[in-house]
C-alpha cells in the first residue's frame, strides 16, 4: 500500500502513533470512526502483510431514534493492496440460514475477518432495545466482481443476515472501497448503531505465502515516520441524507 503522506514527523525514538476517533455531525446525527493498521513499522519500498481494524457508528445528539441505514461505504487509500489470488471464495447461498459454526464449516478457507454489529430496534408501541450480532467476513464474488461477504448472526432471537460488500476502485484519496446496500428485507425496525471489524488473513497459494491485505510506508529516507489518510466511512440513509467522516493514521519505516 503506497500511503498518501499528508504530514511527516521526524522525532528520534518515535515508537507509537496515537489513534483517535473522529466525529462529524450533520443536524442531530453524529457519525464516528476509529481504527488502525498493524503493524505500524513497515518496509519503505515493498508491501508487507497487515491487519486493518475499523470501528464506527451513528448516534443522535437529541436522543431521537436513529434513521435507517440503506448504504454503507468503507474507504481505504487507493494504493491499498488486496490479494485474493489463490484465496478460496464463499458463495452467499452457503451462508443463508447458517449459524456461525455452520458458516465456518462451509467457508472457513475463505475467512478474511471477524467483528460485531450493534443495532437499535424500535418496534411500534414498545421501548427500543439493542441487538448485538457476531460478524464473520469471507472472501466472495458478486456479479463477477470481488466482494467481502459479512455473515451476521444474533442469538436472541436467532437471526442470520448476509451483507455483501463489493470491492471497487474509485477516484480520490480513498480509492479502494467496500460498498454495501442494506436490503429492505431486513425490515424498517433494526437501525445500525455501530460496527467493529478486523480484516486479516495469511494464506498459501502454490507454496507461496500471501496476505489478504498488504501495506508499505514509502516515506523519504530522511524521515522516520509519516501520517496518511487511512480510512473513511459513509452512510446513506433512508431519508436521503448522507453522512461521513475519515481518519488519518501513522506508520514507521523500517
Amino acid at each position: 500500500m503506497r500511503l498518501l503522506v499528508i504530514g511527516l514527523v521526524a522525532l528520534a525514538g518515535l515508537t507509537a502513533t496515537v489513534a483517535q476517533a473522529e466525529r462529524s455531525q450533520k443536524g442531530n446525527l453524529i457519525v464516528s470512526l476509529d481504527g488502525g493498521l498493524s503493524p505500524l513499522a513497515l518496509p519503505r519500498d515493498r508491501p508487507a502483510p497487515v491487519a486493518v481494524h475499523l470501528e464506527g457508528g451513528l448516534q443522535t445528539s437529541d436522543g431521537q431514534p436513529l434513521p435507517r441505514v440503506t448504504r454503507i461505504e468503507l474507504g481505504l487509500p487507493s494504493q491499498g493492496v488486496v490479494s485474493t489470488q489463490g484465496l478460496p471464495r464463499c458463495a452467499p447461498r452457503l451462508l443463508r440460514n447458517a449459524k456461525p459454526p455452520e458458516a465456518l464449516a462451509a467457508c472457513r478457507d475463505a475467512l478474511v475477518g471477524r467483528g460485531r454489529l450493534q443495532a437499535s430496534v424500535s418496534l411500534p408501541n414498545q421501548d427500543a432495545f439493542s441487538v448485538g450480532a457476531r460478524v464473520i467476513a469471507f472472501n466472495g464474488r458478486i456479479d463477477g466482481g470481488r466482494a467481502v461477504l459479512l455473515h451476521a448472526f444474533t442469538a436472541n432471537p436467532p437471526t442470520v443476515a448476509v451483507l455483501p460488500l463489493r470491492l471497487r476502485r474509485q477516484g480520490g484519496r480513498f480509492g479502494l472501497a467496500l460498498v454495501g446496500e442494506l436490503s429492505p428485507a431486513l425490515g424498517p425496525w433494526p437501525r445500525l448503531r455501530s460496527f467493529d471489524v478486523t480484516f486479516f488473513r495469511r494464506y498459501s497459494d502454490r507454496g507461496r505465502l500471501r496476505s489478504y491485505l498488504s501495506a508499505s510506508c514509502p516515506i523519504p529516507k530522511s524521515f522516520t515516520a509519516g501520517f496518511f489518510s487511512f480510512a473513511k466511512v459513509s452512510f446513506g440513509l433512508a431519508d436521503g441524507r448522507r453522512i461521513s467522516t475519515g481518519i488519518a493514521r501513522g506508520c514507521r519505516a523500517r
